[in-house]
């Protein structure tokens, strides 16, 4: 990345000295000069897009890492998925670029956060448990990242994670119900979190995450921000993600099925209506929720952050599917690793990120066969790709209804990195004003 930047630096550079006054050059070959210096820094915009490049550093000097502890984990403190000092401390111990330290520091401090949870709760003291145990299952959740799916800690922190989430869920008042659905011979894990408690019907919506993602990431997302404005919160792990590749179940380009079996079971429920059913989908999710809306009438309104009309085209461009030998083998080993598990969830051979753009054909839909309101997010960083910015066009052209529209959120408030997961607050206030707004 630091050969692109300097690349395109050096091009600027010269463009500005062809283009200076007194260098003799004449103004049409000025012109054809500047154009020319124009043209290669679109094609290289076009070309390459890294979705974990910030723009900032956050702690880390390896981006795939600080990428990871400035969103996924910073991110997550306004929703109590993390503390401040435990989160800094913890990155303080942290051997820049080194997954197995990664993995060891975030472990030890689940262990503490799972202590004293349970000390607190053998002791009846319900709030410090929750409070404490919800922590410890998402640190279980972000020592995952990196672990390599052979490796038999993958799935025991996993289900660590969720047990946890389980017994912090039945502390919520109402609670926050853990459920799995039936599908082609295996389970979709969930949660489920009702406005009120009772059984009133109420607005819901379904949170679906995108190719890197565990339904605990979705709860610390946007979960409490949902039930604080009178909606349920839902939200499952669809094939591709959690555990679902380790039981044949990567992703797939028809995830509108999984997707109806969500919205099967969203309708079961008695706390749910009909009427004012929406989903919102970040990362891959920018996709998957737009297909199922594409088939499936039930869902009255949907968010992306961003869209993605087709996943071929956006994987094309991403650094790690183009990168050479040379360049992988340069990689540390947290970053590495990172691209090896997302390799393992389309079912690529971990050993050739390249297949990732082929595994992604077919994941496709047609904006124009949307008819429901949708409300499209994109942070303002991400929507410099111009592959992103051109299927952000593609959508709002396609969609039929009126009641459509698009928010860049800024990069001077903090909100510009892909699925805007280090701002959280605006995120939810863009998306439920736009809801209260659609779904009267």
């Amino acid at each position: 990345m630091f050969k692109r930047i300097l690349a395109v630096a050096v091009m600027f550079l010269v463009s500005a000295v062809l283009t200076s006054g007194g260098t003799g050059v004449s103004h049409a070959a000025e012109k054809k000069k500047t154009t020319k210096a124009k043209t290669v820094q679109s094609t290289e915009t076009k070309k390459v897009f890294d979705a974990h490049d910030t723009g900032v550093r956050y702690h880390f000097n390896d981006t795939d890492m600080d990428f990871n502890f400035g969103t996924l984990v910073l991110g997550s403190t306004v929703n109590h998925g993390v503390e401040i000092g435990e989160a800094f401390y913890v990155a303080s111990k942290i051997k820049d670029g080194d997954a197995a330290s990664w993995q060891e520091q975030w472990f030890k401090m689940a262990r503490l956060a799972e202590a004293r949870g349970e000390k607190s709760l053998a002791g009846g003291h319900k709030v410090s448990a929750r409070d404490q145990l919800q922590r410890a299952s998402y640190y279980y959740r972000i020592s995952l990242l990196s672990i390599l799916p052979n490796d038999p800690r993958m799935k025991e922190r996993a289900l660590k994670s969720r047990n946890l989430l389980k017994k912090a869920g039945e502390l919520f008042d109402p609670p926050l119900e853990y459920f799995e659905i039936p599908f082609e011979g295996t389970v979709l894990p969930g949660y489920f979190r009702k406005a009120a408690a009772g059984t009133k019907p109420a607005k819901t919506l379904i949170m679906i995450g995108g190719g890197e993602t565990f339904a605990e990431d979705l709860f610390f997302y946007i979960a409490p921000q949902t039930y604080d404005r009178g909606y349920n919160f839902m939200t499952v792990d669809l094939p591709g993600q959690g555990l679902l590749p380790m039981y044949g179940k990567p992703f797939r380009p028809d995830m509108n099925v999984p997707m109806k079996a969500a919205v099967d079971y969203a309708l079961s429920r008695a706390d749910v209506d009909p009427r004012y059913l929406a989903s919102y989908g970040y990362s891959g999710g920018g996709g998957f929720v737009p297909q199922a809306a594409m088939h499936d009438p039930r869902i009255k309104a949907i968010a992306m952050n961003s869209g993605v009309v087709d996943a071929y085209p956006l994987f094309s461009t991403m650094p790690v599917v183009l990168a050479s030998k040379k360049e992988i083998a340069s990689w540390t080993a947290f970053h590495g690793n990172i691209v090896k598990a997302i390799c393992w969830r389309w079912g690529v051979s971990m050993d050739k990120p390249s297949g990732l753009a082929a595994a992604n054909k077919g994941f496709t839909f047609d904006p124009t066969k949307i008819t429901v309101p949708a409300l499209l997010i994109v942070g303002e960083g991400e929507y410099k790709s111009e592959e992103v910015k051109r299927q952000q066009k593609v959508i709002m052209d396609g969609l039929p209804n009126q009641m459509k529209k698009m928010v860049i959120t800024p990069t001077v408030e903090g909100a510009t990195n892909h699925c805007v997961m280090e701002n959280r607050s605006l995120v939810s206030q863009v998306l439920f004003d736009w809801l209260d707004d659609v779904l009267k």
